[in-house]
């Protein structure tokens, strides 16, 4: 009989051991006892034994305490690995420790606890292809590809894009084919983060086209950037830096090299599910002449046909204060094609 007791005892005693020490407290007076297992998005996760799995809007908590050290990580892209204090409402403490103080944190500042382990980063992007061709009274074909490819990982993000389009016409007389558009540029851009928002950048771009007598266009730059916000419907970042403009025209003997200032913003917005706008401008005005200056903008309307494809309006707007003898300040080039998203 004694050994029987000292058995169930002994039970008991491990059961207790399994009892979760985790709190959360809500804004309505409640709480709720488990284990915390994450809170990502908005949403916290807590392991309940009646429960089970509970998802909980973290907007309707109060305050957390957990008798495990946990990882939360701060929208200033601190980490802090403590165990969790109950504090006034909107804010949790950290227990204290040799290296450490006892601290408080508003809720508000809390981006993420237990967070899963990042994905391992891989290339996405887009690819979009256009032709038209006709036949008869007048004789015309062209066509365009782009290209963009981006990889982001915790701390770095690298973008590729590439552009080309040509077209011709046939002469109704001679039927010689006139070519009336022949241009391509690509452009490589290397982003460092060295805080959540905060980055630095080195960038290149190569532009040619022969239609204005740009025999060739080489940018490279750097500088510092922001991002302002960032999420599947909304990404929008600004830059700021130094770059060093190289031009050569087809009709000029002499090439010309200038150090520029540079600066450029992206914006893309999902105006609905199937609609995305997107758009983007970079400026480079002289360091020596600001009234010199180089100036090229991007706008897009991309729909949805499926999960994968989709179909393109795209306009490349161009400015060159000082361009080829007898060519034109300005280009614009309209864009329309069919695309597939990776």
């Amino acid at each position: 009989m004694f050994h029987y007791r000292c058995f169930v005892l002994l039970l008991l005693i491990a059961s207790a051991s399994m009892v979760y020490g985790d709190v959360v407290y809500f804004t309505n007076g409640d709480k709720l006892s488990g284990q915390i297992i994450s809170l990502t998005e908005g949403k916290l996760v807590l392991k309940s034994q009646v429960a089970g799995e509970v998802t909980i809007d973290f907007s309707k908590v109060a305050t957390l305490e957990s008798d495990r050290t946990v990882v939360m990580h701060l929208s200033d892209g601190t980490v802090v690995r403590r165990k969790l204090v109950k504090s006034e409402q909107g804010r949790v403490g950290i227990e204290p420790g040799k290296d450490i103080q006892a601290q408080r944190f508003q809720l508000s500042s809390i981006e993420s606890i237990n967070p899963p382990p990042p994905k391992k980063p891989k290339w996405k992007g887009t690819v979009s292809a256009g032709f038209t061709s006709t036949h008869g009274n007048t004789v015309t074909d062209s066509r365009n590809l782009s290209v963009n490819l981006q990889r982001k990982s915790e701390d770095d993000r690298i973008t590729v894009q590439g552009d080309y389009a040509r077209s011709q016409q046939e002469d109704p007389d001679t039927k010689e084919k006139e070519v009336t558009e022949n241009w391509w540029r690509t452009r490589g851009k290397y982003d460092y983060f060295f805080a959540k928002k905060k980055y630095v950048y080195v960038n290149t771009r190569y532009e040619k086209d022969s239609i204005a007598d740009l025999k060739r266009r080489v940018v490279a730059g750097g500088g510092g950037g922001y991002q302002w916000m960032e999420s599947e419907k909304m990404n929008f970042y600004t830059e700021a830096g130094l770059a060093s403009v190289y031009e050569k025209f087809e009709n000029q003997s002499e090439s010309n090299t200038e150090v520029s200032a540079e600066l450029s913003y992206h914006f893309d917005r999902k105006l609905m599910k199937w609609i995305t706008f997107l758009n983007d401008l970079t400026y480079y005005p002289s360091l020596e002449e600001f009234s010199d200056y180089y100036l090229t903008s991007t706008w897009e309307l991309r729909a949805s046909v499926t999960e994968k494809m989709f179909t393109n309006f795209k306009v490349i707007f161009d400015y060159d204060a000082t361009p080829a003898q007898d060519a034109g300040n300005t280009d614009v080039k309209y864009i329309l094609g069919v695309g597939w998203n990776f």
